[in-house]
């Protein structure tokens, strides 16, 4: 098993080409000229992951007003995600990454620990990225009902 060493801020993020709930392909180099939470989640419509999805639905026009697109990633299937995203109504792409190709590559999947149980599994972060493709933050520990805040908080501390 391999502990999690996730990015740090100053990093490039790394690109990727992966599908979507939707079907389509989505390159996060497309996203170059405006802001990107990429956001890593443990599994579809579970409490926290659910929370923090719909959260980030309700502050998703906040969010656009600011120039900032919203991506989740999980290791979940398309036809999981498809389903998830249909029954929370969320507005922004669920990367399907059941290889964990994205997920290793942003070092976010790897062995950890819940209730005395160790397992391999996604360590719920969200990486602030620049315009530039720049890591400019990443949120550890993301607060799943209030995250949308948290971002928009980072983003305005950064773009003073």
């Amino acid at each position: 098993m391999s502990t999690i060493d996730r990015l740090e801020p100053g990093q490039s993020a790394p690109d990727f080409k992966a599908p979507t709930h939707t079907g389509d392909m989505l390159r996060l180099s497309e996203y170059r000229g405006q802001w990107v939470a990429l956001y890593f989640y443990p599994k579809d419509d579970t409490p926290g992951c659910t929370k923090q999805a719909c959260n980030l639905r309700d502050g998703e026009a906040r969010l656009q007003e600011e120039g900032i697109a919203v991506i989740g990633v999980s290791e979940d299937d398309i036809a999981s995600h498809e389903a998830f995203a249909d029954k929370h109504d969320l507005p922004f792409p669920l990367v399907a990454d059941p290889e964990h190709v994205v997920l290793n590559a942003y070092g976010v999947y790897g062995e950890r620990n819940m209730y005395g149980n160790t397992f391999m599994g996604t360590k719920r972060t969200t990486y602030l990225i620049d315009p530039d493709g720049i890591i400019r933050h990443v949120f550890k520990r993301p607060k799943t009902g209030d995250h949308t805040a948290e971002i928009l908080g980072k983003f305005e501390a950064l773009a003073a």
